[in-house]
């Protein structure tokens, strides 16, 4: 969840503040399913997050400046994505009780550290991405979105600056990430809300690039570092709201 441009940068990309900004809306969207209203048809605005926060990663790894010259790994970064990944899981756990994955901040660190590996082929970068390419083999099933989950910022750096239409490409990766039996159960037999996910699904790369192609003539509120705290903190104020509703 890229939500952050490096500091090497020169300037923001409010067109990708935008997409950052639209994937959170999304996400909280998703989460309002489990409140105790009956808002079952979020689910479809709501897979649009997870795809969108890993075309931001790819973004970012994919901008060019001429204040960067050398690759390197950005540590600080890698940091902070792990302590808020650390800090996430109990509230996650308090507002998802059936939760059977951990949240999904572990998915995009390790689908960031795979992109990396091939944006800025390094031997640190390297290793780094095969061993959470192994991670991500192996742990999948404890993963939200599992190995084609951690995959998927890698399927969006390739298509980058590739014609529009292979968009669908990493569409097909997304769809595989949210491969629940039900959905395509409930496809199978007409259900508008399955249906309207997998669309969802092969679509938002293909939206979210649109969106990164295009130049904003208004302004768009900076998604910095501060924006980490969103993740764990909706998670609690969700929870209340479903006390209050439960009360």
């Amino acid at each position: 969840m890229d939500l952050s441009n490096p500091p090497y940068l020169p300037g923001r990309n409010k067109a990708l503040d935008l997409l950052k900004w639209l994937a959170m809306l999304s996400m909280v969207l998703d989460h309002l399913r489990y409140v105790g209203w009956s808002v079952d048809f979020l689910y479809v605005p709501g897979r649009l997050a997870f795809p969108w926060f890993c075309l931001a990663i790819a973004a970012n790894l994919g901008r060019k400046s001429a204040l960067f010259t050398a690759p390197q790994v950005q540590w600080r970064y890698l940091g902070w994505m792990l302590l808020f990944a650390v800090l996430a899981e109990i509230p996650y756990r308090l507002y998802m009780r059936d939760a059977d994955t951990l949240n999904v901040l572990p998915t995009l660190l390790l689908g960031l550290l795979i992109a990396q590996g091939w944006r800025h082929r390094l031997p640190v970068t390297r290793v780094m991405a095969l061993a959470s390419l192994l991670i991500a083999a192996v742990f999948h099933k404890y993963l939200m979105f599992g190995a084609f989950g951690a995959l998927l910022p890698l399927a969006l750096l390739l298509v980058l600056e590739r014609p529009l239409w292979l968009a669908i490409l990493p569409g097909f990766v997304c769809l595989a990430g949210n491969a629940w039996p039900q959905m395509f159960a409930g496809a199978a037999w007409g259900d508008p809300i399955s249906i309207g996910s997998m669309l969802a699904c092969l679509f938002a790369p293909m939206l979210g690039l649109t969106l990164l192609r295009r130049r904003l003539y208004f302004p768009v509120k900076p998604m910095r570092r501060w924006a980490y705290a969103i993740y764990p903190v909706h998670f609690l104020v969700l929870l209340g709201v479903r006390e209050l509703v439960a009360f």
